[in-house]
């Protein structure tokens, strides 16, 4: 998964103008997206190939028009062509999370491809965000430096993705956003402080969001994936299918939030394998 730049000083003059940006485009955006007879707008932020790849693949195969977010959105040119042949929807944008105006400019672009987003997913911010070892490091050797870094990548991210989107979906009166968690969003285990600590943030704020929001007709969830995900590297651990969390089985999950009826929402929802200890 692409790794946003850490986050700059953004001021609060750029942060309007990108609030303005995504609002602009909702009344245009929500009849191109009515226009195009689809599903809705997915929104993706984090496409690597395990959760992020996952969801736009589902969320297209929904009837969604999806925008995939990154820094470099040429890396993700084979998984719009899946898409694509697979007969989704399907676009890449360039955008940085920890950059409010970058974000807002990606918005903008998948606004004009398909409507406002009416549903984003926030995938940023796991073990690939606390430096670059694992295990990581104890305490006493962490580098502060990394620590802002995820802190700006996984907490401040995410700021900046919903004070973007926010306004637009409070304007057409409906919306979700959910943002991934994790087994460290519950517990500070030792030596993960580098992933927990932002990731407390995370759930924090998504609480936060979903209590001011939920009244306006936004659905904020949370999703505390507790387990490995399957990968090419558990794979090569020898990990059974089933001792770890498939990606599509947790886009299934995803997918099924996002089309919740707004009298039986969930705000908080874990995922693990059967075999998981917890």
């Amino acid at each position: 998964r692409p790794i946003p730049a850490p986050l700059d000083n953004t001021s609060t003059a750029m942060a309007a103008e990108g609030e303005g940006v995504a609002a602009a485009a909702a009344g245009a955006g929500a009849a191109a997206a009515k226009a195009l007879g689809g599903a809705g707008v997915a929104l993706i932020v984090g496409v690597g190939p395990g959760i992020g790849a996952s969801c736009a693949k589902r969320f297209a195969a929904a009837g969604y028009g999806v925008g995939l977010v990154a820094r470099t959105p040429e890396k993700l040119d084979a998984l719009v062509t899946e898409i694509t042949e697979a007969g989704g929807r399907a676009i890449a944008a360039a955008g940085d999370a920890t950059d409010a105006a970058s974000f807002a400019a990606a918005v903008d672009a998948v606004s004009a491809a398909y409507g406002a987003p009416t549903v984003v997913v926030f995938n940023v911010g796991g073990v690939d965000t606390i430096g670059g070892s694992f295990p990581p490091p104890g305490f006493l050797d962490t580098d502060v430096e990394k620590l802002r870094k995820s802190m700006d990548i996984t907490f401040f991210g995410a700021v900046n993705v919903a004070k973007t989107v926010l306004p637009a979906m409070v304007e057409a009166g409906g919306g979700t956003l959910i943002f991934t968690g994790a087994t460290a969003s519950l517990r500070g285990s030792a030596k993960f402080m580098m992933l927990s600590a932002p990731k407390f943030a995370l759930r924090s704020l998504t609480q936060s969001l979903a209590r001011e929001f939920g009244p306006a007709g936004v659905h904020v969830a949370h999703v505390i994936v507790d387990g490995m995900v399957k990968s090419a590297m558990t794979e090569k651990w020898g990990k059974k299918p089933d001792e770890v969390l498939d990606p599509d089985d947790i886009a299934e999950t995803y997918l099924t939030l996002a089309q919740q009826k707004r009298s039986a929402w969930t705000q908080e929802i874990d995922v693990r394998p059967f075999t998981e200890k917890w």
